[in-house]
């Protein structure tokens, strides 16, 4: 039986993928455009469209389409678009899985730890309520929508995704390199972080556990301050950092509300449902991960 995939061509969607086709597993990828290959299909999440036989007989659907979160300025019609990419793909879908004949057994739909908001230090697990602010509300939407499936559905709370090949660590290579990193803000807000590898194995954990449902964070164990993260990626390329942080306000002058919703926020975030149903971390440590990654 095959595994629906949206966002395939994002930075977790290939890696994902590979993992499941290395297993044996046929996919499925839905895309917007005329499909290219013998394994698209396309389909409208804006327009609602989903021929729900496409769905017919699958084993799981994998929703990670979205609209970049980060790269462009936040204007109202921008703020509208990273709602509207995400619910509307999880309401098309849930319609199209409603509609097969033999469901998908399960649903996991992306979401973000800004599900929680400014965490502070305090250590928060599945079981916190959401915090206040765009991006809360934001997974908020996007997670309701998804859990109208009428399967099993799992919302995979995703932390700073750790790949050589893209994502946060993209724009961070450059300045690094020239020894320009510098803590953002007062450095002492919590990143919580997952390598790609463990990302993968985390979402073929929850595929094949069905006891897993509803919100699960995938992070790693060990988040750490901004600070260290600066630090640890700094001596990961061998590279000098800056002493002295970069002040929130000159963050926002440059990069508006992303920066004070996404960058300066502290979000100190527990992975209890995937320990607590045995899932093996292969990176615990930053300096593990950041060294398999670069």
């Amino acid at each position: 039986m095959a595994i629906i995939v949206t966002g395939a061509s994002g930075l977790l969607g290939p890696a994902l993928i590979a993992a499941l086709r290395e297993r044996g597993d046929d996919v499925v990828r839905l895309v917007r455009r005329a499909p290219r290959a013998d394994d698209e299909v396309q389909w409208d999440p804006a327009g609602g469209v989903l021929d729900p036989g496409v769905l017919d007989g699958a084993s799981a659907v994998v929703h990670l389409a979205g609209a970049p979160i980060a790269g462009k300025r936040w204007s109202r019609p921008y703020k509208k678009e990273l709602v509207g990419s995400r619910v509307d793909g999880a309401v098309t879908l849930v319609r199209a899985i409603e509609q097969a004949e033999r469901k998908p057994e399960v649903l996991v739909s992306a979401s973000g730890v800004d599900f929680y908001g400014d965490t502070g230090d305090r250590v928060i697990d599945e079981d916190a309520p959401a915090g206040t602010g765009f991006l809360p509300q934001l997974c908020v939407e996007w997670e309701g929508a998804a859990r109208e499936a009428p399967v099993r559905t799992v919302q995979v709370r995703t932390g700073l995704v750790l790949s050589g090949k893209g994502g946060a660590l993209q724009p961070m290579f450059p300045i690094f390199r020239m020894g320009l990193g510098a803590p953002l803000g007062s450095g002492r807000q919590y990143w919580s972080w997952i390598a790609v590898d463990d990302w993968v194995g985390s979402v073929l954990h929850i595929l094949e556990n069905r006891e897993i449902a509803g919100p699960v964070n995938l992070v790693s164990p060990s988040p750490v301050t901004n600070a260290e993260f600066t630090k640890q990626l700094g001596r990961a390329l061998k590279r000098p950092t800056m002493p002295i942080g970069v002040p929130g306000f000159a963050l926002e002058l440059g990069l508006g509300e992303f920066a004070r919703a996404a960058l300066l926020p502290s979000h100190r975030i527990s992975p209890k449902k995937l320990t607590d149903t045995g899932y093996g971390f292969a990176y615990t440590r930053l300096d593990q991960a950041l060294a398999a990654v670069i």
